[in-house]
């Protein structure tokens, strides 16, 4: 069984001093674009640097975690997880080089130095706050770290084989990780029990908050990378990433997914219908999974607030839902209706809280820990917030505007320009848009059954398709 050693969490503690390194979306698609052995080789060193220090500030701020939330058993299996993880890295064997190999290398990259990735912007989800001691970590220049035109370098048998070994690696390490997600809903369920509260503290909800996004970060830094090295190239695909997604073809997509599962959930013959407005074709940059997985989400919502404020007797006259696209010139912004009978002004910050139901906690199956266990999300509380930290991962965000008595209007914002950096977030602070940080979440009042788009268990029908949340959750 695997042991975090002193040596090895020193070692921990010197990676978790380094600040992190974003890739935009735009230098993701290209730099894969045409992805030769010598780029894939570049693009494995830095990550074999870059993957180290992520997963060290993960095992470093779970090791801190207050109130005794570190000491949770699922907790400390997450931890030995990263760990093993960093390990793993660390312990692979950098290639050794000839000298003849060194010094074509350097004059490659000498000979492109003006052909690097673009620069790429602060992502706007991010607030400029200053570490602990009030210094401000200083943003990472990516340079030549992630990408080098080496197309024409010849790479040697050693720097081949040392890219497929790293490849292989990180994909264990991804598969490791699968289960993360479902294990610490297991850890904090444990906590809430131990706290005897409904509701997790509000520093908890900004932990969730930046391991979660990092989490997104780190399999989607591995998924790309493995896809350019394994998959053939495809038509409109770099890796993960679609240069043309169609945004009315993933909306149409997540709309029969989430009404489907509704007719099952209640036992209808219809699901409420859903209206789409889309100006024409709209295709831009992004990860269709991705997105797929947002508008399920926020779709499924709408359509259980509608059900149940109506009720399953008045399925031929349920108010119809609207899912409208803009098109603009910095954003595309979806928005979703519904007449759900909306949320309470005071409920509002309760929707983006981890955990929160007003059913009776749900329980974890007792495989969860298996390495292959597949969850669903739904029953946890985590549909909104993880979709909120999807949007925000390439510079979007995912906001709600309701009226009680009436409905719920969501928007999500996706950034078209596909230039912002990844919300790299350092230990100790909150910096996304939320204002989780002075939330007195304990003095908030519970929503009350009947309250549109409330945490219930709607979806446990999703334990039968689990794959879908497999295919979602890259």
């Amino acid at each position: 069984m695997f042991q975090i050693t002193p040596q090895l969490f020193e070692k921990i503690k010197h990676f978790a001093r380094f600040p992190q390194t974003g890739v935009s979306l735009r230098q993701m698609v290209m730099f894969g674009q045409r992805p030769s052995p010598g780029t894939l080789f570049k693009a494995s060193q830095f990550l074999h640097e870059e993957l180290p220090i992520r997963l060290a500030h993960r095992v470093k701020e779970l090791e801190e975690l207050p109130r005794g939330l570190n000491k949770m058993p699922s907790i400390l299996k997450v931890k030995d997880w990263y760990a093993n993880s960093f390990k793993d890295l660390i312990d692979l064997p950098h290639p050794q080089l000839s000298r003849d190999t060194k010094e074509q290398l350097k004059r490659v990259q000498k000979s492109n130095d003006a052909r690097t990735l673009p620069p790429s912007v602060p992502n706007p989800s991010l607030k400029p706050l200053p570490a602990f001691n009030n210094t401000i970590h200083p943003g990472v220049p990516i340079g030549h770290r992630y990408y080098n035109n080496m197309e024409e370098v010849k790479c040697t048998p050693e720097m081949l084989d040392y890219t497929e070994t790293f490849v292989r690696t990180i994909e264990a390490i991804k598969r490791r990780h699968d289960p993360v997600v479902t294990t610490v809903a297991q850890g904090i369920l444990e906590y809430k029990e131990q706290k005897k509260s409904p509701i997790i503290d509000t520093d908890v909800q900004a932990f969730l908050d930046r391991f979660y996004m990092s989490r997104i970060g780190i399999r989607m830094l591995i998924g790309q990378h493995s896809a350019l090295y394994r998959l053939p190239s495809r038509k409109d695909y770099v890796g993960v990433i679609c240069t043309n997604t169609n945004i009315q073809e993933i909306a149409l997509d997540a709309v029969a997914n989430a009404r489907f599962i509704c007719e099952e959930y209640y036992g209808l013959f219809k699901a409420p219908e859903v209206q789409m407005f889309c100006p024409g074709e709209i295709e831009f940059m992004y990860v269709p999974s991705h997105l797929n997985h947002m508008l399920f989400e926020l779709l499924k919502n709408s359509l259980r607030a509608v059900v149940e404020r109506f009720g399953m007797d008045y399925e031929d006259e349920y108010p119809p839902i609207k899912l409208i696209i803009a098109h603009g010139k910095e954003d595309i912004t979806i928005k979703i209706s519904d007449e759900g009978g909306g949320i309470p002004r005071s409920g509002i910050p309760l929707v983006w809280t981890y955990m929160y139901t007003t059913a009776e906690a749900q329980e974890l199956e007792p495989e969860y820990s298996r390495s292959d266990f597949r969850a669903p999300m739904a029953g946890f509380g985590y549909g909104l917030p993880i979709s909120r930290l999807y949007a925000r991962y390439f510079g979007g965000d995912l906001k709600l505007i309701s009226m009680e008595g009436y409905g719920t209007d969501a928007y999500l914002h996706l950034n078209r320009l596909s230039n912002s950096d990844e919300p790299l977030i350092f230990e100790g602070k909150d910096p996304l848009s939320f204002t989780s940080g002075s939330l007195l979440l304990n003095h908030m009042p519970i929503m009350e059954p009947g309250s549109g788009w409330k945490r219930t268990r709607f979806g446990h029908l999703l334990a039968s398709i689990k794959a879908y949340f497999t295919r979602n959750y890259t």
